[in-house]
């Protein structure tokens, strides 16, 4: 997967509405728009089988092609499963390969927190979450 897609807000939008046109997605909320010539945000929510949510945000700069900030939590009949996030823990020194990623996930799901090696600020990364959630699918089809 290329980053030239987070060059513009047409090749990013382009990316998204393609990406989520697949037949595991019930339905999506998710719109790309621009907040500058210069800026964006991906904000919404992607619905699969099994009462399976991914809620995302991206704040993306396309002068730069990054992701600036981003927030993805996943939720099954309402409950939140796990989330991954950006926000900077520097005295954890598990998360120290990732750093900033990292995934919050149970026990305790706020402060049990794991590297997020497939997360990026120069790539896109919901096909790799995408790829998470598909493989929890296929476990509740179980």
């Amino acid at each position: 997967m290329d980053h030239d897609v987070l060059t513009s807000l047409a090749r990013y939008g382009y990316f998204v509405a393609e990406l989520l046109d697949r037949p595991d997605i019930e339905r999506s909320t998710v719109t790309v728009w621009s907040t500058s010539p210069y800026t964006g945000i991906a904000e919404g929510e992607i619905f699969f089988a099994h009462g399976i949510r991914l809620r995302i945000r991206e704040e993306l700069d396309f002068d730069a092609s990054l992701i600036t900030s981003c927030g993805y939590e996943v939720y099954r009949h309402g409950e939140r499963l796990y989330w991954h996030d950006d926000f900077p823990h520097p005295g954890v020194p598990l998360l120290a390969s990732t750093f900033p990623h990292h995934k919050h996930i149970p026990p305790d799901i706020k402060h049990n927190r794991v590297p997020a090696a497939a997360m990026s600020f120069t790539r896109p990364n919901l096909p790799a979450l995408l790829q998470e959630i598909k493989t929890l699918i296929k476990d509740a089809s179980r």
